[in-house]
C-alpha cells in the first residue's frame, strides 16, 4: 500500500461502542502509529479526544477527520489518508455502503461490526470486484459477530487430521445483555427477509465456489449434544455463513467441510421457551409499531454500565469431528456486546496495519485475512482459545 497519512481512522468514536474502541486504540496501538477520529460532529470528536486525553495526553494531538455518509466526498477523503479504517456506524444497511465504497475504491483495508447478512452479500456484489483490483480487503463481522466463531472454527480444524471430511458444531453462551447497534441491526435485517434472501441468490449466482471440494453451512435442529451436556437451539445469524466462506477460501477445511451454529441451553423447558421466544421475535419484526417498540428498549448508543460490563462473559464451544477423531475446544472472553467486541475489531484493523498476513484481496472473512495472526493477537490481550478434549 502507498504511504498514507494514518495507519488506521475510527469513524464512529462517538457512539457507544465506538468510544470504547477508541479507547482501546489509544491504550493499544504500538507506539508510532499514527491515527485520526472520523466522524460529521466535531464538537463531539473534540469530547471523544478529550476523554482519550485524560489517560492518555498523547491523545490530544490526534487528528479529527469530517466524514458523512451523505457526503461521498468527505468518506473518499478519509479513505484514501488511511491505510484501515474502522466504522462502527451502523444499521450498515442504511448507512454503511458509501464508505465501503470509498475504501474498495481506495485500496484501503476496511473492517466493521455489522452481523447484516443482506448488507454483507449486498456489498460483495457491488464493490468486491473493485476491492480486487485495488488491493482493498473489505472485511466484515470483526465483533461478536462473527470473530469467536469464524476463528474458533479454523483453531478447530487444526485440531483434527488433514485432507479428510470436517464437520464443526459451534454452541454460544453468555450472561451478557444484547448491544443496541446490535438490536436494531438485528430488527432492522428480520423485517427483510424477502430483500436478505433475494441478496443470498443473487450473490450465490456470481461467487465462484471451490473447485474439487465441498463446503456447507447447515440449520441444524434442536437436540441435546451429550459432549457438553446442553440443549441447543439453532441461531438465524450470520455465523454460519461467515464460518463457510472461510473454509470456501481455505484448502485447510478438507474436502468436504460442514458447520453447524447455536445457542446452548441447560434445560428442555429453556429450549422450548427460546424457540418460541424467537419465533415471536421474528414475527413481531414485521409489524411497525412492534418493531419500534422493541427496538425503543435499548436505544442505538446506549449501553450498560462498565461494572455490568466487568460481569459479563462468552463462550463458543465446538465439537469438531473427522478422520474418527472429534475434539472439543472453547473460545472464551469478557462482555462480548461492548468490551470484547471492541477488542476484537481494535485488533482486526492492527492486524490488516501491521502484520505479515497471507496475500488477498476483496471481501474476506477474519479467518480468510487474518487467521493465526489474528487469535495470536487476541490469545495475547486475553480472549483464550483452548482444547478442551480430544477422542
Amino acid at each position: 500500500m502507498p504511504d498514507r497519512a494514518y495507519d488506521v481512522v475510527l469513524f464512529g468514536a462517538t457512539g457507544f461502542t465506538g468510544g470504547l474502541t477508541a479507547e482501546y486504540l489509544v491504550a493499544n496501538l504500538p507506539a508510532g502509529a499514527s491515527w485520526a477520529l472520523a466522524g460529521r460532529n466535531r464538537t463531539k470528536l473534540e469530547a471523544v479526544r478529550k476523554r482519550l486525553a485524560a489517560t492518555d495526553p498523547t491523545a490530544s494531538e490526534l487528528d479529527l477527520l469530517h466524514a458523512d455518509t451523505s457526503d461521498p466526498g468527505s468518506l473518499r477523503t478519509v479513505a484514501e489518508s488511511a491505510r484501515v479504517v474502522i466504522t462502527t456506524v451502523g444499521p450498515y444497511l442504511e448507512h454503511g455502503e458509501p464508505l465501503v465504497a470509498a475504501c474498495a475504491a481506495a485500496g484501503t483495508d476496511y473492517v466493521d461490526l455489522t452481523g447484516e447478512p443482506e448488507f454483507i452479500d449486498r456489498m460483495y456484489l457491488a464493490h468486491h470486484a473493485t476491492a480486487v483490483e485495488t488491493g482493498a480487503r473489505i472485511v466484515h463481522a470483526c465483533g461478536f459477530d462473527s470473530v469467536p466463531h469464524d476463528l474458533g472454527a479454523l483453531f478447530t480444524i487444526k485440531q483434527l487430521p488433514a485432507d479428510v471430511p470436517l464437520s464443526v458444531r459451534g454452541v454460544i453462551r453468555s450472561n451478557a445483555m444484547i448491544s443496541g447497534g446490535t438490536l436494531h441491526s438485528g430488527l432492522g435485517q428480520m423485517s427483510r427477509l424477502r430483500q436478505m434472501r433475494t441478496a443470498a441468490a443473487d450473490r450465490k449466482k456470481i461467487e465462484p465456489r471451490p473447485a474439487g471440494r465441498r463446503t456447507r453451512a447447515r440449520a441444524g435442529a434442536p437436540h441435546r449434544e451429550a459432549a457438553l451436556d446442553l440443549w441447543l437451539l439453532p441461531l438465524p445469524t450470520v455465523d454460519p455463513q461467515i464460518v463457510e466462506r472461510s473454509a470456501r477460501a481455505r484448502a485447510d477445511y478438507g474436502p468436504d467441510f460442514t458447520y453447524a451454529h447455536y445457542a446452548g441451553l441447560r434445560n428442555p423447558v429453556l429450549l422450548a421457551g427460546a424457540t418460541v421466544g424467537l419465533a415471536g421475535f421474528v414475527a413481531a419484526t414485521q409489524v411497525p409499531p412492534l418493531r419500534r417498540l422493541i427496538g425503543a428498549r435499548i436505544p442505538q448508543g446506549d449501553g450498560p454500565s462498565e461494572s455490568r460490563r466487568a460481569r459479563s462473559w462468552f463462550t463458543v464451544d465446538f465439537i469438531g469431528e473427522g478422520g474418527g477423531r472429534q475434539v472439543h475446544t472453547q473460545v472464551r472472553g469478557g462482555d462480548p456486546g461492548y468490551g470484547d467486541t471492541a477488542k476484537m475489531l481494535a485488533h482486526a484493523a492492527m492486524c490488516l496495519a501491521f502484520d505479515d498476513n497471507p496475500p488477498t484481496a476483496g471481501q474476506v472473512t477474519t479467518a480468510t485475512a487474518m487467521g493465526e495472526n489474528l487469535i495470536r493477537r487476541l490469545t495475547d490481550s486475553g480472549m483464550s482459545f483452548t482444547r478442551m478434549s480430544s477422542t
